[in-house]
This record gives C-alpha cells, structure tokens and sequence, in this order.
C-alpha cells in the first residue's frame, strides 16, 4: 500500500489556505485526501478556517463566532497570501463538499473539529447532521485535539472513522483506541521521529510533513499516510521512494 498523501488546509503552501482555490490545487496534484478545519459562526453555520480568529489569513478581525457567516463573507480570505487572490471568500462547509462533488473526488476528506479552544455548543451534532443528509462520493474522517468531539462524533456515527490528534500528549490518544473510538493517530511529525517505534500499532498520519526528508522517512516506514502543505511535492517524492 502506498502512503497517502493528505493535503493539510488544501494546498496551503501553494494557496491561500483553506479556500476553495487551495482545495482544488490539491486535487489537481493529485492528492490523496484533504484535510480541513471547522468551526460555528455567531448564527450556528459550520465555516472552514483553521484559526479561532479571522485576523491572520483575512482582512477581518475577531472571533468567526462572534460573526454571523453573512459578515464572514465579507473578509477576504486571499490577499494577505497573494494579490492575485484577492477577492477570495471563506467557504462553509456545504461549500466545500459540493466543489469535491463537482470534482467527483473519491479519496479522504479529514475534517478537523476545532473544539480544542472554544468548545462550540453542539457542532458535533450539526456536522454528523450534515453528513447523514448528504451522498458524498469521498471517505469521511473526523479528527480532533478535543477527545470528547470524537466521542461525542463516535456515538452519532460509529461507522465513520474517527482518528485522534495530538502534539505531544498522547494519552487521550491511547485511551480512545484502547476503547475502539479512534482507529488511528495523527500526531506531530516532530513527536513521531522520536516516539514512532514505542507506540501501539496503529494507523499513522503525521503533520505536518513538509520537507523532502520528513516525507522520505514517512514513506520508508510505510505509514498510512501523511499531512502535508506540498501535496505535489509529497506526490513526486513518493513516486520515487516507493514507486506507484
């Protein structure tokens, strides 16, 4: 098998992060899967964005739950990466499910719970809510830093993988596993390098691998995957270690 190769935030070293254009940029390079994040605006709607905050990847200012999605769509979400982006919106989640749809993407889509600083008072209800009412064509996996999202999105949706994130503390981790609640891990690459050969066996998906060395060690050693701002980067040194 050979290691995926997840996108982390889209194509975020090659755009603007998080946005409709990075998503694609993924998928053309041949991604594997797509990693993203999300969060609840002041009127209960489910945006994606990595940070609690607008401030560092828009115009904006302030917490996305202190904004209604019709002012987030005001921010501009491109011109702080590049002019040429300027203009770009943040996306919801339906958003960025009906592009994969339209790109009839068939791999991973990790979806990040960002629970971890504001714990959003029932988003894990309206994410597992969005799914069952959905048909998507791609392999759905939540994630998270916050081990009750995952065993709160657990009970809505057994089926649905769930996998636990985590810099260094991994206890949470090994627990959620031991109970059969996550299937995987998704920890740090720099934790991994160090603690690789003491953990139990399981699925690993490290971040975030960026550097040729980083992802020749992930695909030496055969992991189920890794996360990655350089999807095509990731694919062509993949190519070469292990072929395919």
């Amino acid at each position: 098998m050979l290691t995926q190769i997840i996108a982390h935030r889209g194509s975020k070293g090659t755009r603007p992060e998080n946005t409709l254009p990075a998503f694609i940029a993924a998928i053309e390079d041949g991604a594997d899967g797509i990693e993203t994040d999300v969060h609840l605006s002041r009127d209960g709607q489910l945006i994606i964005m990595h940070d609690e905050l607008v401030d560092r990847t828009t115009n904006g200012t302030g917490r996305i739950v202190d904004h209604t999605l019709a002012e987030l769509k005001q921010l501009d979400a491109g011109v702080k990466y590049a002019s040429a982006y300027a203009g770009t919106r943040i996306p919801t989640l339906d958003e960025v499910v009906q592009l994969l749809i339209q790109y009839n993407f068939t791999g991973i889509f990790n979806l990040e719970i960002k629970t971890n600083k504001i714990h959003y008072e029932g988003i894990e209800d309206l994410v597992a809510d969005y799914f069952n009412h959905h048909q998507v064509p791609f392999t759905l996996i939540y994630s998270s830093f916050y081990g009750k999202s995952i065993e709160r999105l657990h009970i809505l949706q057994p089926e649905v993988e769930s996998d636990s994130l985590f810099k260094t503390k991994v206890q949470t981790a090994k627990r959620l596993h031991a109970q059969h609640i996550v299937l995987g891990y998704h920890p740090d690459i720099r934790w991994v390098r160090v603690h690789w050969l003491l953990l139990p066996k399981v699925q690993l998906r490290p971040w975030t691998v960026n550097t040729e060395r980083d992802m020749r060690f992930c695909y030496r050693h055969r992991f189920a995957g890794l996360i990655t701002d350089y999807p095509g980067l990731a694919r062509r040194i993949r190519k070469q270690v292990q072929g395919g």
